[in-house]
C-alpha cells in the first residue's frame, strides 16, 4: 500500500493509494510524482478543492470511478467531456462541470490530517488558490 503525502497550503495529510480498485491510474500518477500544482474552490460540485490541468492526458479511462466522493476521497478526472482535473471532497461533494455530471476515479483517500480538511476548503474557498504537492513518503 503506497502512501503519500500532501501538503496544500499550510495543512499535511497522509493519502493511500488506492491500488487494488485503481491500479492503472495509481501508476501513472506514481510517474508524475513528486506533483506540484495550485489548488482551487470547485465552481459546480459542492465542497471540493480542484487541480485543473486542461489538456493533459495523464494516459487511463476510467476505473473505480464516481460522481460522489465521500470527504477525503480524491478523484482524477482523465478528461473527456471537461478538462482533466483532481478533485479533492471535503464535504458533501457531487462531481460535475458546465458540461453536467461527471465521474472520476478515486485513487486516493486521505487517512490522516482529516479533520483539517474541512478548514482547508474554507481557505481557499475565502483566500483563494493554494499551493499543493504531492510527494511519496
Amino acid at each position: 500500500m503506497t502512501k503519500l503525502r500532501l501538503t496544500a497550503g499550510p495543512f499535511d495529510f497522509t493519502a493511500q493509494m488506492e491500488e487494488t480498485n485503481a491500479p492503472k491510474t495509481c501508476a501513472a500518477f506514481k510517474e508524475l510524482l513528486p506533483f506540484r500544482n495550485q489548488v482551487i474552490h470547485v465552481r459546480w460540485s459542492g465542497e471540493a478543492i480542484w487541480v485543473p490541468l486542461g489538456d493533459f492526458k495523464i494516459g487511463v479511462d476510467y476505473e473505480n470511478h464516481t460522481s460522489h466522493p465521500s470527504r477525503g476521497d480524491i478523484l482524477l478526472y482523465p478528461g473527456g467531456i471537461s478538462e482533466t482535473e483532481i478533485l479533492l471532497a471535503y464535504g458533501s461533494t457531487c462531481f460535475s462541470s458546465k458540461m453536467g455530471q461527471l465521474a472520476g476515479n478515486h485513487f486516493l483517500t486521505v487517512i490522516e490530517g482529516q479533520d483539517n480538511l474541512s478548514e482547508l476548503g474554507r481557505l481557499v474557498l475565502w483566500e483563494g488558490a493554494q499551493d499543493i504537492l504531492f510527494e511519496k513518503m
